[in-house]
């Protein structure tokens, strides 16, 4: 089954991804990717689908999508290492599966949370990338 990385959000304010399910009055219905709680999330959160992210490098930026099949290249079975690991640990990880990532803008904060959306997806959902109704 398909992930299709435009419906998997990351909301402000709420720790983990969620997944769009409809438009309500006040905002949008997600459903936790983890625990399947559905909650309605108003329209002032900030709201940004996976597939909008994107990484700096040194040559321009790389798709979030593009830097997830690598790190599952990289990683094979293997979960990334924690969200809460220490920033060298993190970067270590970067540096390998990204060596051009952008220093200056890339933040240790953003790697944090693309380690963390890794393995919510490697738990929950799959890496083959792409919308649902695409065969």
């Amino acid at each position: 089954m398909k992930t299709d990385l435009s419906k998997i959000l990351s909301i402000s304010g709420m720790s983990g991804l969620y997944t769009y399910l409809s438009q309500a009055k006040s905002g949008a219905v997600v459903e936790n990717v983890e625990t399947k709680k559905r909650t309605c999330v108003a329209m002032n959160n900030k709201i940004s689908s996976l597939e909008d992210i994107s990484i700096y490098t040194d040559g321009g930026e790389v798709k979030l999508s593009e830097v997830l099949l690598k790190m599952k290249e990289h990683l094979g079975d293997s979960p990334a290492p924690s969200h809460k690991s220490e920033p060298a640990v993190l970067k270590a990880l970067f540096e390998e599966v990204l060596p051009d990532y952008d220093r200056d803008r890339f933040y240790v904060s953003h790697m944090k949370k693309v380690v963390d959306w890794y393995n919510i997806i490697a738990q929950n959902a799959s890496f083959d990338f792409g919308k649902e109704d695409e065969q």
